[in-house]
């Protein structure tokens, strides 16, 4: 099972960075439609495709426009987008309103309070979680027979969240990381989350892998939250295995 990072900044693009996209091409899911969606095509191999959303902020969804170019161009020909039914709404009425987009794709849309907190798509098991983040955001947890996955993203990472129970045991936790730790504030006032915070909250969960995402597009170098620094000083609160993600990253989740 291997994980491609198709997109890992937040907000907006940047000269190295497009906006959430990630893609498990072994099991046809696609984890958010940011701007990084349109690096997808030649990941395509079967009819359907399945697009969890984890909530309808532009940077997250804007990809879903780029549908239209994947029909003649790969063998795709079902799409599957799944989503809480209030932001299915808005995206409907919204980015696909007709002065907006004027060619709906042929989505599939399926809300998730209709699916149930658990439900499969294939092979895959998939639960669904609320996260706090200004709107509303969902995480994901995605379970095979090999390995296990949790997608956690546009949350402040706060040690007594929900969620934090609910992907106890996952092999691989995706996390987002927008800031580093001397934009805590920021990252409170704005719905996000910053390194020390989910680098102790991580251990305390015993999350062994962590692949960090969602950067502060502003920032630019290999180390876009300062992740040295934060690691040097919870050097007994982190996991065992801590990454940052990259565009065009591919991960191997089977690699224990």
């Amino acid at each position: 099972m291997k994980l491609h990072c198709l997109g890992t900044a937040g907000y907006h693009p940047s000269e190295s960075r497009h906006t959430s996209c990630y893609a498990l091409p072994d099991c046809n899911i696609v984890l958010d439609a940011g701007s990084g969606f349109f690096r997808v095509a030649p990941l395509i191999t079967k009819p359907d495709l399945h697009i969890l959303l984890s909530h309808a902020h532009l940077d997250h969804v804007f990809g879903l426009t780029f549908v239209l170019d994947l029909l003649p161009t790969t063998p795709l020909e079902r799409v599957h987008v799944y989503a809480q039914q209030i932001k299915i709404d808005a995206l409907c009425n919204h980015l696909f309103n007709e002065h907006m987009f004027p060619v709906m794709p042929p989505i599939e849309w399926h809300a998730l309070e209709e699916l149930g907190a658990r439900f499969e798509i294939e092979k895959t098991v998939v639960s669904w979680f609320p996260l706090e983040h200004p709107g509303g955001s969902v995480g994901y947890r995605l379970d095979w027979d090999s390995t296990s996955l949790a997608y956690i993203t546009d949350t402040t990472s706060r040690e007594d969240a929900e969620y934090w129970r609910l992907i106890q045991g996952v092999e691989w936790l995706l996390h987002e990381c927008n800031f580093s730790d001397r934009y805590r504030e920021l990252a409170i006032r704005t719905g996000h989350s910053w390194t020390s915070a989910v680098l102790e909250n991580s251990a305390k969960a015993k999350i062994r892998r962590l692949l960090l995402s969602h950067f502060n597009p502003l920032e630019i170098g290999i180390d876009p939250i300062d992740l040295e620094s934060a690691t040097a000083i919870n050097l007994k609160k982190t996991p065992e295995q801590i990454m940052l993600a990259s565009d065009l990253l591919i991960v191997d989740l089977a690699r224990l």
